[in-house]
């Protein structure tokens, strides 16, 4: 009798979905979609914003040509019954471009291009504050290193990875916070996810404008203690990771996250270097080697 082939490992589940502001989705929530319409086109990206603009822009046009053509021949210069023509002296209303070559002749067509009009003036003003508080929503651009490291620094284990602004200016007074969440067991038989913070060797940066390695001293009074690299592996823990700052262009705060599964975690390793000097003597960061490791020698190892 052949074995039965062994089931795949089912992925963790993250606290935090890299590269998206995603949640766990919720059952049993209320579905109210217009309740939060601003919110939520202010999250969605850009190319399904402007999807549904340009959906509700042909909607609306094509609404009010079927408003025009159920009151008959109501556009002067317009042929009866003309779709084609009903929709686009909608796009003109509308927009109030007012061509002059079509224009309303019945009491009908005034009264569906006082309300269109009104209809437009209101559409254009929302769409223009929607797409003006989107472009100017101040982000974060920090790049985050795609693994962590547990190497020696000073004789003691230290959890390492590291931060990249990617634009060219300075975030003041840059704080990191870091936890780690683990799925625990109470006496009771409950199981709940909790969050440990773990303390940084240095939370706060004055001026984070190019690159920022934070470490973590694995000690007593850390929640790594006592771990190897084989029952890492074996916990369902993920570390969690928070950047907050003020963006000195636009005075605003920006926030960024991250976290790091035990798979994502290489130990007795070490980021290669990236700062280079060139021909002049100047310093310059090499961003191409930001996220490479490198393991470090026996000695090292050993003598740690």
């Amino acid at each position: 009798m052949s074995a039965s082939p062994q089931s795949p490992t089912p992925p963790r589940i993250r606290v935090i979905q890299r590269g998206s502001s995603r949640r766990t989705p919720m059952i049993g929530l209320p579905r109210r979609p217009m309740s939060d319409a601003y919110h939520y086109l202010l999250t969605v990206p850009w190319s399904q914003l402007m999807v549904r603009v340009v959906a509700l822009y042909v909607s609306m046009n094509a609404l009010f040509a079927l408003l025009y053509m159920a009151g008959g021949d109501c556009i002067q210069n317009a042929e009866p019954g003309s779709f084609g023509d009903a929709f686009f002296f909608s796009v003109q209303t509308l927009a109030t471009i007012g061509y002059g070559v079509m224009a309303p002749k019945t009491t009908w067509s005034h009264w569906l291009v006082t309300v269109e009009a009104f209809t437009g003036m209101l559409s254009v003003a929302m769409v223009t504050g929607l797409m003006f508080a989107k472009f100017s929503k101040p982000t974060a651009r920090v790049e985050f290193s795609n693994v962590a490291i547990v190497a020696p620094r000073n004789g003691v284990p230290t959890l390492m990875f590291r931060m990249s602004n990617q634009r060219a200016n300075q975030i003041v007074e840059a704080r990191i916070q870091c936890a780690v969440a683990l799925w625990e067991k109470t006496a009771e038989g409950e199981t709940m996810r909790r969050f440990f913070d773990i303390t940084m060797v240095r939370q706060q940066n004055m001026i984070f404008a190019l690159s920022w390695t934070a470490m973590h001293t694995i000690d007593e009074a850390s929640p790594l203690w006592g771990h190897t690299e084989e029952s890492f592996l074996t916990t369902d823990m993920e570390i969690v990771v928070s950047l907050v700052g003020m963006d000195e262009t636009m005075s605003q705060p920006v926030h960024a996250r991250w976290s790091y599964v035990p798979e994502e975690v290489r130990w007795n390793h070490r980021f290669v270097d990236i700062i280079r000097t060139d021909e002049h003597g100047d310093r310059r960061i090499d961003l191409r080697y930001f996220h490479d490791v490198e393991p470090l020698s026996a000695a090292v190892v050993g003598d740690a």
